[in-house]
Formats: C-alpha cells, structure tokens, sequence
C-alpha cells in the first residue's frame, strides 16, 4: 500500500508552465498598447511580479497592492505613462486564464493518479485566473478539490492556509499528505510547517531546497514511484 493517500498540487510552474502563460499574456497586452515587449522587459517584470509575491507571502503587501502595484513599478521602470493600470491588469489576468501549457503531461499523471490518491490544488493565484484555467485545462474534472489564496482568506505558506485545506479534505493522517511544488519558500516551507510531507518539483538549478524537502523530483513522472505505482504503459 502507497504512503500517501493524497497529494496537494501547487498549479503555477508545477502542474502548469506559468512562464510560458506569462509571456504570452504579457505580449498580447503590450501589442494592445502598440508595440512588442522584448526579451530584456519580460524579465525585468518577472523580476518585479515575484518579488512582488514573496512579499505577499511574508504579509508585506496586500493582493489589491501586488494585483496593481507590480505593474505600476513596471511601467514606472520602463518609462511608461498615461496607461490604464486596472486595464492592463485585467487583459493580463484574462490572458493567463486562458492560455495554458502543462509540464511533463501533467494532466494525463493526474488522471491516471486518480485511481490511487486523492489530489487538490493548493495555489497561491488569483481566483478568476486559477479557476478558469484550471476549467480549461481539464485538470478541475480530475481534481477533488481547488484550495485559492485569495478564497481562503491567507496565502502559502501560511499555516492558516494548510489549516484550512487540511480541515477540508478526508484524510487526517498528516503522514499520508503530499505536498508537490517548485517554491521553496511557498510549497516547501509550508508544507514543513504543516507538518506534511513535501516534494520539491526542481523545474531549474539546484537551489539547497535538497536539504529541505522530502523528496525532490526533476520530472513529474517520478510522482508514480513516490505513490506506489508503475509507470503506466502508453
């Protein structure tokens, strides 16, 4: 019999490539203003957006502030004026919503893992975004259950968060819960706190979170040894 029963999915850079959302929702609303956004602003948003969470994260910032503020800098740091930020910001969030790409086939291993555990996202994202790509996606239809920040009312990694979630769902041995994700400070260190285990989704180079996870996968395939399945034939 498996260890676990049940596994807490984190969406962004996990179950889905959100860098690729972001890019493709950052370049639909710059060519809404007229022109590209190039190579070297992207990353200077990326730069903005997650200091921007972690922040959040720590209870530095509100979302309302993140949700605005990280593009209000953005375009402060480009040199950009007169742009409707509360525009910008909702073409933004609509194009996440509905531009999506799984890693590593995420929605088949999710269905096929169906059959041994239960699964729940638990995403630090905003609610229109998160519940409507995960609707597209098809990974709601696999899903037992969509644990969203904003609805919660405290963001990982957060203990209030897990206490939540944990109330919710039906299994109550902490030690049959997994927490898979590719945020040390998110995924991993919430997970420790709740007193769960913790995978650590190595999507880059490698950053120490070794030393702080459970277990550490490069590719979400190496999900079914760690539930006690075979690799399913294809």
């Amino acid at each position: 019999m498996s260890r676990f029963t049940t596994i807490l999915w984190d969406v962004d850079d996990t179950l889905l490539d959100f860098s690729y959302s972001q890019r493709q929702a950052l370049t639909a609303c710059f060519r809404s203003l007229g022109r590209e956004i190039t190579e070297e602003e992207l990353c200077l948003y990326g730069q903005i957006n997650n200091d921007y969470w972690r922040r959040l994260e720590l209870g530095l910032v509100t979302r309302e502030q993140l949700r605005t503020g990280r593009f209000t800098v953005f375009f402060r740091q480009l040199g950009l004026i007169g742009i409707d930020v509360e525009a910008f910001c909702r073409e933004y969030q609509d194009g996440l919503a509905h531009t999506f790409r799984f890693n590593d086939d995420a929605l088949t291993i999710c269905r096929t893992l169906q059959k041994a555990v239960k699964q729940y996202a638990v995403t630090n994202g905003i609610t229109y975004t998160q519940r409507r790509k995960l609707e597209l996606s098809g990974l709601a239809e696999v899903l037992d259950g969509v644990f969203i920040s904003e609805e919660v009312g405290s963001p990982k990694p957060h203990r209030s968060f897990f206490d939540h979630c944990l109330a919710q769902i039906g299994e109550k041995d902490k030690s049959r819960i997994l927490i898979v994700g590719d945020s040390v400070s998110s995924d991993i260190k919430g997970g420790m706190e709740a007193g769960i285990a913790t995978c650590w989704y190595r999507t880059g180079e490698k950053s120490g979170a070794e030393n702080q996870a459970d277990f550490v996968i490069a590719d979400l395939h190496q999900i079914y040894d760690l539930v006690g399945m075979e690799f399913p034939s294809l």
